[in-house]
């Protein structure tokens, strides 16, 4: 029996990590998601048996997503995904459930695997495998709305999830925010300085004085010429920018690598 499997990281490297890892698993069918939006899509439309699930993700983290699944009439098995002290891991081990602790191992994940399949092997249709989440979700309050971007749209103020940015540039002394919609000025920020204040860290980098960038959304990456790199992004017309010899360091270290 095929065991579907999603991988929710907000980190490309660390979902290629767990991906390569499955693959020594002939019965583990992968897919992924980099943001909740897209993991509750996928489990929703796709009724995964198996869920990897990274607790620590910007926005809307990993008990958002465990939350909103678990109301589903076929929720699938969850393992978390966790750099938590032992002191949250013992938490997660009274209920019951299982994690895998970053770096991740072989032998830790074949371990997991192994508790799965006996899981799964055993529930009935309909069958809550895991009812000892309810008690951990039950103990953990709701997070609070995702802050949103406010942009000018058409005359108009919008607000946009910061899971939906690809990257902001800087033109003509605004701050221009572009998505898979379109492109609009942001609204309230003056400088790159500002935008920085406001979305710093994961998955946000400024790349050089004009442009930050979503790390979730390059697609590719090569040297260029003066120690500078040439970024290629996911969006429809494969956006190119260029990273900067200074933040080089930067961007390798927040990619893993």
């Amino acid at each position: 029996m095929k065991i579907r499997t999603l991988i929710v990281d907000d980190e490309a490297p660390a979902r290629n990590e767990l991906a390569y890892l499955l693959t020594s698993f002939p019965d583990i069918e992968c897919r992924e998601a980099g943001t909740a939006r897209q993991a509750l899509e996928l489990i929703r439309n796709d009724s995964p048996d198996l869920v990897f699930l990274d607790i620590q993700m910007p926005g809307r983290d990993g008990f958002d997503v465990l939350r909103e699944a678990r109301c589903l009439p076929d929720p699938p098995l969850f393992v978390f995904v966790t750099a938590y002290d032992q002191y949250a891991i013992r938490a997660f081990e009274k209920n019951a459930v299982d994690y895998l602790l970053k770096p991740l191992t072989s032998e830790r994940l074949k371990v997991s695997v192994e508790r799965v399949r006996d899981l799964l092997g055993g529930r009935e249709p309909g069958a809550d495998p895991q009812p000892e989440l309810n008690t951990l979700l039950a103990a953990r309050p709701e997070s609070a709305p995702l802050p949103r971007l406010t942009v000018e749209r058409n005359g108009r103020l919008q607000l946009i999830d910061y899971e939906d940015i690809v990257y902001f540039e800087l033109v003509e002394r605004k701050i221009v925010v572009n998505t898979f919609d379109g492109s609009f000025p942001c609204h309230g920020l003056a400088t790159l300085d500002d935008l920085e204040a406001r979305v710093g860290g994961a998955p946000f980098l400024r790349i050089n004085r004009s442009a930050v960038v979503n790390l979730n959304r390059v697609k590719e990456f090569s040297p260029w010429t003066g120690g500078k790199y040439n970024l290629i992004l996911d969006d429809d017309g494969s956006t190119e920018l260029t990273l900067s010899r200074g933040r080089v360091k930067d961007f390798k270290q927040r990619l893993g690598l």
